[in-house]
């Protein structure tokens, strides 16, 4: 047997290739090279590399530009369409499902394929994206071991997968705990070297599929949780209860925690990651098949919340403001807002997205996004889908002088619904069935 990998690379200098420059990729890079590495960042968007090596970024996150061109300008961190040798590698592209529901890992098999010719031994390999348990031990490790090297001998290979909040990764990538699944116990030693480098949250050793398991545990218990919560909002609708209310008083029980209802749930973690436990076993999945579709229903609930309120899509175009997945940030990946859009556009309405994070001019399945003044010119109803900041500080009386009719559906319950009364409104609040 050949001599155990290495500890830590024998080099002055040590360089690092990171594949993918997304919401975890580019903030991941960026933040080894202003910690003093040597990094390679890899990204298979001919436009995503022109617009990082012009000093542009091409997501939304606070202070994110300002560290890219620190670490593009410091020389730490170089960007290309093509890999090079480096003494570890970090995969972070994406790992979306496909329309039945199944993990789509083209893009892992594709950065694995893209590191085999430059994998030499005393390497370290690390997966960061989320993927179903054993990916690392039967997708990825057969891959890399075709270059003639073993895995966990030759080369050290872990999972260490992201932990972070879009709005606040540069935040959470340093202070949150991380856990690091080495193949071995060995390649658990080296990634724990690696991260080490700038993440002062605790570091906690484990096996790559309990690594990979801990991921979607996490997400799929949010998911669970948020689906309880919608189906009271549901029921609460159908029993004239005030659900909001009910989550407020059952919450004052020492132990009980119920999250917020609202159109669904987005992000590429929490509506994406279930389904990975779901494909695995799923007749050992029932209860997290349930809360996805429960989930996925929401935006057809919301949708049926318009027809009811306004039944007529000749009377007038929809509102809708918010497309992001969550208040704040400009991620539209796996958005219910997006579904009720589509949803309402395919029911004959017309619907004017207004989402001021959001940076949309049509093409695909969505309409442009408007100016707030273009999307409520003339509507019969604003529907509220996500809880930007911005639309909290909406002037009732002036959006109503713009609308056709003064109607307000608050899928997220974030306004002052007396402020919006007093203008006129209507009020229609999800998950609140008594009257308003």
């Amino acid at each position: 047997m050949a001599d155990p990998i290495p500890l830590a690379v024998p080099l002055d200098s040590p360089t690092l290739c990171v594949l993918g420059l997304g919401y975890i990729g580019l903030p991941t890079a960026s933040m080894f090279a202003v910690s003093g590495m040597q990094v390679l960042g890899v990204d298979v968007n001919p436009r995503v590399v022109e617009s990082l090596q012009a000093g542009h970024i091409h997501i939304e996150e606070p202070d994110l530009q300002t560290l890219v061109q620190a670490a593009v300008n410091s020389g730490q961190l170089r960007i290309s369409l093509e890999a090079e040798l480096a003494d570890a590698f970090i995969i972070a592209v994406p790992t979306p499902i496909t329309k039945d529901h199944k993990a789509d890992l083209t893009f892992v098999r594709s950065a694995a394929e893209t590191i085999l010719p430059h994998l030499r031994e005393g390497n370290l390999v690390v997966l960061e994206s989320t993927v179903p348990p054993r990916t690392t031990r039967d997708v990825l490790q057969p891959i890399l071991e075709l270059s003639g090297l073993k895995a966990g001998v030759d080369f050290a290979l872990a999972h260490c997968p992201e932990r972070v909040l879009p709005g606040k990764i540069l935040i959470e990538l340093v202070e949150n705990d991380r856990i690091i699944g080495g193949l071995t116990p060995r390649c658990a030693d080296r990634a724990m070297e690696l991260y080490r480098t700038f993440v002062r949250g605790a570091l906690h050793q484990t096996d790559a599929t309990t690594a990979e398991m801990v991921k979607v545990m996490e997400n799929t218990y949010r998911d669970v949780n948020i689906a309880l919560a919608n189906q009271f909002a549901v029921l609460a609708e159908g029993f004239g209860v005030d659900a909001w209310e009910a989550i407020e008083l059952a919450n004052k029980h020492p132990r009980v925690q119920v999250l917020r209802p609202g159109p669904g749930v987005g992000g590429h973690c929490i509506a994406v990651d279930p389904w990975f436990l779901i494909e695995s076993a799923p007749e050992q999945a029932p209860l997290i098949s349930a809360a996805r579709k429960l989930n996925e229903s929401m935006p057809g609930h919301v949708v049926d919340l318009i027809k009811t309120q306004s039944p007529n899509p000749s009377d007038g175009p929809i509102a809708a403001f918010g497309l992001a997945y969550k208040g704040d940030v400009g991620d539209v990946r796996e958005s219910p807002s997006v579904e009720v859009v589509l949803e309402a556009i395919r029911s004959g309405y017309e619907v004017r997205a207004h989402d001021p994070h959001v940076k949309h001019d049509g093409g695909g399945d969505l309409p442009p996004c408007f100016d707030l003044a273009g999307a409520l010119d003339g509507a019969q109803v604003l529907v509220l889908l996500t809880d930007h900041s911005a639309f909290r500080r909406l002037d009732p009386h002036e959006a109503g002088e713009l609308m056709r009719t003064r109607r307000l559906i608050d899928t997220r319950n974030a306004l002052n619904h007396d402020a919006w009364r007093a203008a006129g409104f209507q009020v229609t609040t999800l998950g609140r069935g008594a009257p308003c």
